[in-house]
């Protein structure tokens, strides 16, 4: 196996094109199986000539990536990778993957089966068997809503398979939501690959959320909007009185950073006891109704799921995803290649200053072959299934099965 990335920043994206692929190509000893790409929203009116560029310049027979807001690189020319936020970047992966089967795949809503549906009708539409034992990489149009329909289909059909990837993003801009496939140009849908053979693709999801306050429990909710909650010592309180209560107990800090940086984190497992960081999926507050002191969160307010407020800072955020990178490096020898998710709201607006997290991951890794983009919506497993998430950054790392 062979993994290399090559990363440019030129305005031009022709130029872009050619740099990157004239880099690349000369970097890997042999032939490519697979080109990942991703693209600055910067030259979002340019979109429609990349396919063509790409076309012209590669000779990959499997290509797949999309646009971001941010791009996240590294290159032979480059001491360390970077992170490019509403900039012009463009990243190009290409690896030589031997004794590895690649299977792509573009789906709409409409491909989607009936969650009721066997696993074999999910099977069927992906086209690998699950004895492949396949691993995937998906990115998606945020405005495809079954998206994480096709998650939970995926994890009924592939357990123990792991699935990463992102959202499209367009950073402050409107334009960029674009999917790249095949040498095909998509606006809508989802894209997958499917991996499978000799490469393991080992996961990281680092969400950077701390808990604040106690669990509770929905008592009342409808859609979004969660009503009434129930506390552990009992009694049910609207969540916006909980919310209240629970800012007179925090220290100065904790309430100014609350002002900007709250979120509502939902218990992934309903039945354990003893709730930590790391335990919830993290989701936006999204308005408040004073009249009644109900919320509204970035998630169905099912009854019966136990809630707890979070915040996030910088300090939170970067030791989650050093604590994670120190566990994974202890098995990670043969390590080949990485892809880095991260959210829109991380980066330079998060820590300050750029490149933090991939400067962390080079600190682990030496000089992987990293790529990525800054997205809107993070996919990535946590406890056995996979989630769409927010404000979190998810790391795949891509390494021989067999050395």
């Amino acid at each position: 196996m062979q993994w290399v990335n090559a990363f440019s920043t030129q305005p031009s994206l022709e130029t872009a094109v050619k740099e990157v692929a004239a880099m690349a190509q000369q970097s890997l000893h042999a032939p490519a199986d697979l080109a990942l790409v991703f693209i600055s929203s910067a030259f979002a009116s340019d979109y429609p000539r990349l396919m063509p560029l790409l076309r012209e310049y590669l000779h990959v027979p499997c290509l797949i990536g999309c646009g971001g807001g941010g791009i996240i690189g590294s290159s032979p020319h480059l001491t360390e990778a970077q992170e490019v936020e509403r900039e012009p970047a463009l990243s190009l992966t290409l690896a030589s993957l031997p004794d590895v089967q690649l299977k792509f795949f573009h789906l709409e809503d409409t491909d989607l089966p009936d969650l009721d549906s066997p696993p074999d009708r999910w099977t069927e539409l992906i086209g690998v068997p699950k004895s492949d034992r396949p691993q995937f990489l998906l990115f998606a149009d945020p405005t495809t809503p079954g998206i994480k329909d096709l998650l939970q289909g995926l994890d009924f059909a592939y357990p123990g398979s792991p699935k990463v990837g992102g959202l499209a993003s367009a950073g402050m801009t409107n334009q960029g939501m674009s999917l790249f496939g095949n040498y095909q140009h998509y606006h809508n849908g989802i894209l997958g690959l499917a991996l499978s053979g000799n490469v393991v693709m080992d996961t990281i999801v680092a969400q950077g959320c701390r808990p604040i306050g106690q669990p509770y429990q929905i008592a009342q909710g409808e859609r979004n909007i969660i009503m009434t909650v129930e506390s552990e010592a009992g009694g049910e309180q609207a969540p916006l009185q909980a919310l209240q209560d629970l800012l007179g107990q925090l220290s100065e800090g904790d309430r100014t950073l609350a002002q900007n940086s709250l979120f509502i984190g939902v218990a992934r497992d309903e039945f354990k006891q003893d709730l930590a960081q790391g335990d919830f999926l993290i989701r936006n507050l999204i308005g408040l109704d004073p009249r009644n002191g109900a919320i509204a969160i970035g998630d169905r307010a099912r009854p019966g799921a136990r809630i707890q407020f979070h915040l996030r800072d910088a300090q939170t955020s970067a030791e989650d995803l050093e604590m994670r990178l120190q566990l994974q490096t202890q098995n990670e020898r043969s390590a080949m290649g990485a892809l880095l998710f991260s959210c829109l709201g991380r980066g330079a607006g998060l820590y300050g200053q750029p490149n933090f997290e991939s400067q962390q991951i080079n600190r682990y890794f030496g000089d992987i072959a990293l790529s990525g983009f800054f997205a809107n919506g993070e996919i990535g497993p946590v406890g056995g299934s996979t989630f769409l998430h927010g404000y979190t950054s998810v790391l795949a790392i891509f390494r021989p099965l067999a050395l």
